[in-house]
């Protein structure tokens, strides 16, 4: 049972400290390692290793939380050649793309290494706090087995399918929603701000009727009103999410017009800002970024 297993983590950054610690504090075994320096980004309570191979000789299950897909790639492949391995699944938390995911799950399976692609939704304050959204996919009696550990740092763990990169498709489609809620948002707010409508009255009709959406009901009140612009989240991450919905549904043959205008407004407006919260695309619109953007 989920209980009687031991963890690693492996990637304690913007969204992997957190979920680590979460981990660490219900009271879990959880060994750790983060390649920038383990020492000073470990939880307290856990078991600090100064090398992967010390997580995979202690953990039965080890955690991905690594900044793309490449990377997650040359992890995989460096996880099958370590001898000394305890470890049987490995639960990836990245977002990291279909293609990356499957690749993976080829790697993994050829050592007997069961994976699962399980992507995360909430930021880096959901991740603190606990309260993010995880899509697993991969088996499910797997899934069932770790649900214990799944709770102890995502309020909405979903299992989403049975095959590899299920997780990812569902991920790209969120995040993609979620940027076009910001873009399209701020929009909607500057015309109605030209016209000499207050942002205050914008925001109170539309969370009560039907253009309601996240950034007018979050991300509008919380960071832009209040010129906090700080959600949480990098924009370089929330512009890598939209290229990789924009690239795997290119390659799924799906309609994407949108999603390719919403590319070309993100990366551009990263190239500059990539560690600005994403938030901070209102300011880039409105400053005339977005024209530029499309040329």
């Amino acid at each position: 049972m989920a209980e009687q297993r031991t963890y690693g983590f492996i990637g304690l950054g913007q969204m992997g400290g957190p979920m680590a610690d979460n981990i660490a504090k219900s009271g879990l075994t959880i060994h750790v390692f983060d390649a920038a320096g383990t020492k000073d980004r470990a939880p307290e309570n856990a078991v600090a290793h100064d090398s992967m191979a010390g997580v995979l000789a202690n953990a039965d299950t080890v955690f991905l939380s690594l900044p793309d897909g490449p990377i997650c790639t040359a992890v995989a492949k460096e996880i099958v050649q370590v001898n000394d391995r305890k470890t049987t699944v490995v639960i990836d938390l990245s977002t990291i793309g279909l293609v990356a995911a499957q690749e993976i799950d080829v790697i993994l399976k050829d050592a007997e290494i069961t994976y699962m692609d399980a992507p995360v939704s909430g930021g880096r304050k959901g991740a603190i706090a606990g309260t993010i959204a995880t899509m697993v996919s991969g088996p499910k009696d797997i899934y069932d087995e770790h649900m214990a550990v799944f709770k102890t740092f995502a309020k909405n763990p979903f299992h989403v399918g049975e095959v590899a990169g299920q997780g990812q498709v569902v991920k790209m489609l969120n995040n993609y929603l979620s940027a076009i809620a910001m873009t399209a948002s701020t929009e909607a707010v500057l015309f109605g701000l030209s016209q000499g409508v207050e942002m205050k009255a914008i925001l109170d009709v539309v969370n009560v009727s039907t253009g309601m959406n996240t950034a007018t009901l979050d991300k509008f009140p919380n960071q832009v009103m209040t010129e906090n612009f700080n959600a949480g989240f990098f924009a370089k991450l929330l512009a890598k999410d939209v290229r990789l919905f924009r690239e795997n549904s290119d390659r799924a043959g799906t309609p994407n017009a949108i999603g390719t205008m919403l590319n070309q407004i993100w990366d551009n407006f990263a190239a500059d800002n990539g560690d600005q919260d994403f938030t901070n695309i209102y300011k880039f619109i409105r400053d005339g970024g977005e024209k530029k953007a499309l040329g």
